[in-house]
């Protein structure tokens, strides 16, 4: 397995932001696996698909064509052909990928997308269970958390920037839903990986937990002393840090 390292933690702690810059900033591939949910999310939902059918839903996941293309600051997502980068990022679209990521058989399809890009380089993969399930091998691990009001008040502002305002008490009212889901299943729950850096983002700036990162990463042993940005693990198709939807993330 290529050099990979994992941001795994519970949603607004700060794992997409840090995780594009610190791909942006090595040169590696940006994996948001999150987003690979959120699209089955937008397919099940537009498509009338049932949520609770589980032999549905898995259908679905495996008929989809999933894929990520661009560079870490300008990362795309595409299903079955249409770019939804925006449109998988509503409130409706998280909750709904939220209780699909508790289906094992939709977990356990979409591990495989995720261990394929692996193959494709150097990267660096956020979400929930990457250190513990996807790639327990990873070279390096990190664990971003941060309190509930903290984490609330971020995601309001990520989704006020969206144009979609939200009060801060709804917000914190469905990430506190979405912890016990995602801590509680019993398919690959949220917890922080063995022998990972556990850091409290919650009086952290962006930048120091990104700084944060990078010195952890530059300081593994395998981690290439002549690396810089752009040269390591430039992916075809999508750019320094890309994959291309012709080549990347298809069920096949």
């Amino acid at each position: 397995m290529s050099f990979v390292v994992t941001i795994d933690g519970p949603a607004g702690a700060g794992k997409s932001t840090t995780a594009r810059a610190v791909a942006s900033r090595l040169g590696l591939l940006y994996v948001d696996t999150g987003a690979l949910y959120r699209a089955l999310a937008l397919k099940v939902r537009s498509g009338g698909v049932p949520p609770d059918d589980m032999a549905a839903v898995e259908r679905c996941a495996r008929e989809t064509q999933m894929a990520l293309s661009g560079s870490p600051e300008n990362a795309h997502v595409w299903l079955d052909g249409v770019e939804v980068s925006e449109a998988i990022r509503t409130p409706e679209v998280s909750e709904l990928a939220s209780r699909l990521a508790a289906q094992p058989p939709v977990r356990r399809r979409l591990v495989e997308i995720q261990r394929a890009l692996g193959d494709r380089g150097p990267l660096v993969a956020e979400g929930r269970d990457l250190g513990t399930v996807v790639f327990p091998d990873a070279a390096v691990k990190i664990y971003l958390d941060a309190d509930l009001d903290t984490r609330a008040r971020r995601r309001a502002r990520e989704l006020a920037t969206l144009g979609i305002p939200i009060a801060v008490d709804q917000v914190r009212e469905e990430l506190a839903r979405r912890d016990e889901r995602d801590r509680g299943r019993a398919d690959s729950p949220l917890q922080i990986p063995p022998g990972a850096r556990v850091v409290n983002t919650s009086a952290l700036s962006i930048e120091e937990q990104i700084a944060l990162v990078l010195e952890v990463v530059r300081e593994h042993p395998s981690w290439p002393r002549s690396a810089s940005v752009g040269g390591v693990g430039g992916a075809p198709g999508g750019g320094p840090g890309g994959t291309g939807p012709a080549g990347g993330v298809s069920p096949g």
